[in-house]
């Protein structure tokens, strides 16, 4: 049920807002749903007017801890914001895999971060609300690098959200990648248990290394198919730390072809000319194909699958396989 407010919320006008909490906004922290109410209102503002009293549930004051109950009345006090702060993201569609009035999964072309910042001032999620003006709810479920393609789940009810990020928790989705790596690989089933450590280099990006006191991490590898110098694997995600699968590999002597972090730069070059036979790849190898979990409404087990991607189908193709 959507909210009832006694005016249409609008950051924009000085005006009061009355707002009736849905069963589909219950259960979130009442900052956290102001700041999506009042998109383009900076976060300090936010708080100054949380901390201030102004806003009340109820006719009472909270804090910003506080966690909204279905049929609260929440009183937003006027915020004004400029108009160039505005969400400017341009409205964009992506390839739909499954849609239902719980969830939207969507096939993530490589380039195309999954949400705004750092550097990125939109992404999917900004992209899908744009398009999709009269959506109650859309967030993401989980995340995907920017340049890794394929899977990705969102939710379109705060339910489905809690009990997606619940299974989440439990380990229970089961997560699948096609890596393409440089060098020979050995095994058929191979388990990487490699402790994972998030940093930032001087200049702000986001990397992770190896370091024995980072956060535990496993990834299991299952080879798909071996080329004269690559070699195709599939990859199982047991936990879901940062750049995992792209660490794991290239820490255990196996860069992914096209990673421009943690790859072998040199290779990354020449792979984006095309060398006789052999097709150009201008992207990083890995690729989110398949994704299992239980839907939050039925009950029911569900698996969905993405294609590869043309241009890393081509790359493959034009590779001579290994018996």
């Amino acid at each position: 049920m959507p909210s009832q407010s006694a005016q249409v919320p609008n950051p924009a006008a000085a005006q009061v807002q009355l707002i009736t909490i849905s069963d589909e906004e219950a259960g979130q922290r009442i900052d956290n749903f102001l700041l999506r109410i009042c998109k383009g209102v900076p976060k300090s503002h936010i708080y100054r007017v949380l901390r201030s009293g102004e806003v009340r549930v109820n006719k009472g004051r909270i804090d910003q801890t506080y966690r909204l109950a279905e049929g609260d009345m929440v009183r937003i006090p006027p915020i004004r914001v400029a108009e160039k702060a505005a969400n400017t993201a341009p409205g964009a569609e992506f390839k739909i895999i499954f849609e239902d009035s719980h969830l939207l999964i969507i096939d993530k072309p490589a380039g195309v971060a999954v949400h705004g910042g750092s550097g990125v001032s939109y992404g999917v999620i900004e992209q899908l609300r744009a398009s999709r003006p009269d959506a109650k709810f859309l967030e993401l479920v989980h995340r995907l690098d920017r340049e890794t393609s394929g899977v990705l789940l969102l939710a379109k009810k705060r339910s489905a959200l809690t009990n997606l990020h619940e299974q989440i928790r439990d380990g229970e989705p089961d997560k699948r990648y096609f890596a393409l790596v440089q060098g020979e690989w050995k095994n058929s089933r191979q388990h990487i248990k490699l402790p994972l450590h998030k940093y930032s280099t001087p200049d702000g990006e986001r990397r992770v290394r190896v370091q024995a006191d980072g956060m535990p991490s496993h990834t299991i590898f299952n080879l798909r198919q071996k080329y004269d110098g690559y070699a195709l694997l599939e990859a199982e995600l047991k936990t879901g730390r940062t750049h995992q699968i792209r660490v794991h590999l290239a820490s255990s002597g196996f860069p992914i072809a096209g990673d421009d972090k943690y790859g072998d730069f040199a290779l990354n070059r020449a792979l984006q000319k095309a060398d006789g036979d052999r097709a150009p790849l201008k992207r990083m190898f890995l690729h989110a194909h398949q994704i299992t979990f239980v839907h939050p409404e039925s009950g029911k087990q569900m698996t969905f699958n993405a294609p590869l991607p043309p241009e890393c189908d081509r790359f493959l193709r034009s590779l001579s396989k290994v018996e």
